[in-house]
């Protein structure tokens, strides 16, 4: 006989083919239905007591709840197999319990037997105490547990998607990880959810296992006495016995795994075992031990007690007490000589804490300008700080970050540095003992001082002394004093650079303000539709074409209509300057006078349409628009009229970023932006 082609059976295939369970299942159904011998029910009693050892022990042993995620089914299929048991197991007692105690196998007899001395009434009374341990303490506290456990999991899933999709939004993890963190809190609801259902056979268990007790009692004596005769006590003796073996062998198993219940519905969601747990939160501190090994001797000192007991075990928990904190002393002596004993180097003591974060604002003054800073010396440049950060909060919609003002050694004695995250915007000179005269009209009599400009808008200025105050006003002079001079500064630069204060945690702010009175419109854009990125893009791109976003409401409501269908920040930027169109025009020309407005020359039209096709717009060509946008908004300035240039849609991003470089103080708006009720007139084009 060959046996080279003898194969032994691929346990490990079964297993993967899924035909384990419902094998299984058809087993257990069979039980039920197929008379069993005496000798299966040992192998299956002696299966059961294993299977719910290994349960425990696998419950004890896994680092998180989710990594025996089975367990629910597990629990499941055990309980079956209990109750096909007991169905099996009463069968073979009622039918041939008057042979003998030996009838139904011996594992039962040796429940019935040796765990309770053959004294049946001592037999019921063990098995009632285990069956109320397991119903009433361990069971409905697992039950209990598993409820409240599997409401608040659910209850938390919409707060920790949101958290998942707020960390991807912000950068902090990847698609990959928040694919799988999704996973994680899906998989724990699902958990809970089933521990809470399977909690219920536990408890259903244990009610049977009563109810399957009485019901073999009084089913025992009626055959005894009634079908084969027996005495009456002869029959109580022997069919309680029996029954009261054949629960003890299955209400031992249910107890331990509805302990196996209550120990995973109870630990916490951390990956650590739980030996490891207990002993270090329970044993961990040697004063713990000290002072219950005190307690313990006082009490074995006290007459009566038992001093054996007592104070055999205090001088235990003193002893590990003491053990415990010596070997905590000799670690410290050893980790400080380790450190005494690492080589010494330039960079010790050099930690992240050093790396000190960028300011978003920052002004820096020369040391003569310090008194310009301090109160104590009469100063008023923060209270001017302030008063520039509220006004432009309220004007642009978002809060301007704090201003940091210190001194700078290496500036020049009366000058001054703004610098918005670390790069620098704008600086300028200012004088601290006089004050800046400056000649609006341009026909203002010369005045004697210092030659300057002013910093905010770069118009000539003298410096003059404090006390031609007077006599330049009465000139047609406009005087300001130095810190209103930097605070105007400040607010002009800040002004032109509110896109690059705004960032993710600002606008996340504006989103929580805006939630606490309309959070269904806030819960349906961001991060639903709408990226916070892109979101916080957007209003940047209204910031750096000047448009306030305090009214965020529109552009909110603008964007959860625009985003389900793109999310490009160019088509969102101008769905919502559409929007805004009346708010835009109210700034340019506030009242209900006309807008004088200026158009292209359908020439110059044609030929920018072309380039934009071809993304290339030839050099002359540019030179020639860059001076014709000069000189309209000089023209318009000099008339004291907006300098207003509206255009075609496709043009409008185009030639708002030609206009911020070339010509200040000129706005591009598209046709759409003009609102229906506004009152405008052609004031020229650009050609």
């Amino acid at each position: 006989m060959d046996l080279k082609h003898l194969q032994r059976p691929d346990w490990r295939a079964i297993a993967k083919s899924g035909l384990a369970t419902p094998v299984a299942l058809l087993l257990m159904l069979g039980m039920i239905v197929i008379p069993l011998p005496a000798v299966a029910l040992d192998v299956l009693f002696t299966f059961n007591i294993a299977l719910s050892i290994i349960v425990v022990m696998a419950v004890i042993n896994v680092l998180r709840p989710l990594d025996f995620s089975a367990f629910p089914t597990v629990l499941l299929t055990a309980t079956l197999l209990r109750l096909a048991l007991n169905v099996a197991s009463t069968r073979v007692v009622l039918l041939h319990g008057n042979e003998g105690v030996g009838a139904a196998g011996h594992v039962i007899e040796a429940f019935g037997e040796f765990v309770i001395g053959g004294n049946y009434a001592i037999g019921i009374i063990v098995f009632l105490i285990l069956t109320l341990i397991n119903f009433v303490v361990v069971t409905k506290g697992a039950g209990r547990v598993s409820e409240v456990t599997a409401r608040f999991t659910l209850d938390a899933m919409p707060g920790k998607q949101m958290a998942i999709d707020a960390d991807l939004n912000a950068g902090l993890i990847t698609r990959e990880e928040a694919k799988q963190r999704r996973e994680e809190v899906r998989e724990e609801a699902d958990f809970y959810g089933a521990m809470d259902g399977a909690s219920k056979f536990v408890r259903g268990d244990a009610i049977a296992g009563l109810l399957i007790l009485v019901v073999n009692i009084v089913g025992g004596l009626l055959i005894g006495t009634l079908s084969h005769g027996m005495p009456l006590d002869q029959a109580a003796s022997r069919y309680t016995t029996l029954t009261i073996g054949d629960g003890l062998v299955a209400q031992i198993p249910s107890l331990l795994l509805s302990t196996a219940v209550a120990i995973i519905v109870t630990r916490m969601s951390r990956s650590q075992a739980m030996g490891s747990q207990i002993t270090g939160q329970m044993l961990g501190q040697p004063k713990v031990l000290g002072f219950t090994g005190a307690v313990l001797v006082i009490l074995g000192l006290i007459p009566g007690m038992p001093h054996f007991a007592f104070l055999s075990f205090g001088i235990i928990c003193l002893g590990l007490a003491w053990i415990m904190a010596s070997q905590r002393a000799v670690a410290q002596v050893i980790d400080a000589e380790v450190a005494e004993a690492q080589p010494k180097d330039e960079n010790t003591g050099l930690t992240w804490d050093a790396l000190q974060p960028v300011d978003a604002v920052a002004v820096e003054v020369g040391y003569r300008l310090v008194p310009l800073v301090d109160r104590a010396q009469g100063g008023e440049l923060m209270t001017r700080i302030r008063g520039v950060r509220r006004k432009l909060t309220q004007d642009l919609g978002f809060l301007i970050p704090s201003v940091h003002v210190r001194d700078d050694l290496q500036l020049s004695p009366t000058h001054y540095r703004v610098s918005i995250h670390g790069v620098e915007v704008g600086s300028g000179e200012v004088h601290p003992d006089r004050e800046l005269a400056l000649d609006p009209s341009g026909s203002a009599p010369p005045v004697k001082g210092i030659s300057g400009k002013d910093p905010a808008f770069g118009l000539p200025a003298t410096w003059i002394e404090k006390a031609q105050r007077t006599m330049a006003q009465a000139q047609g002079y406009t005087v300001v004093d130095p810190a209103t001079v930097i605070a105007t500064h400040l607010s002009q630069l800040l002004r032109g650079q509110a896109q690059d204060l705004l960032g993710l945690d600002e606008t996340q702010h504006l989103l929580d303000q805006t939630a606490r009175s309309m959070p269904k419109l806030v819960e349906d854009l961001t991060p639903k539709h709408l990226p916070l990125a892109t979101l916080a893009q957007v209003l940047q791109g209204l910031l750096a074409e000047g448009i306030s976003i305090r009214n965020l409401r529109t552009i909110l409501e603008t964007l959860a209509g625009l985003a389900p269908r793109s999310t490009d920040v160019a088509t969102l930027l101008g769905g919502v300057r559409v929007a805004l169109g009346r708010q835009i025009v109210s700034e340019l020309q506030p009242g209900d006078e006309e807008l004088p407005i200026l158009t292209l020359a359908p020439a110059m039209e044609r030929v920018l349409q072309d380039a934009q096709q071809t993304n290339a717009l030839e050099p002359g060509l540019a030179d020639r628009l860059h001076k014709s946008m000069s000189e309209v908004a000089q023209r318009q300035e000099a008339v004291g009229q907006p300098a207003v240039l509206v255009v075609a849609q496709p043009l409008r991003a185009q030639l708002a970023r030609f206009a911020r470089q070339a010509a200040h103080g000129l706005h591009v708006l598209a046709f759409e932006e003009l609102p229906d009720t506004a009152r405008i007139r052609i004031a020229g084009n650009v050609g």
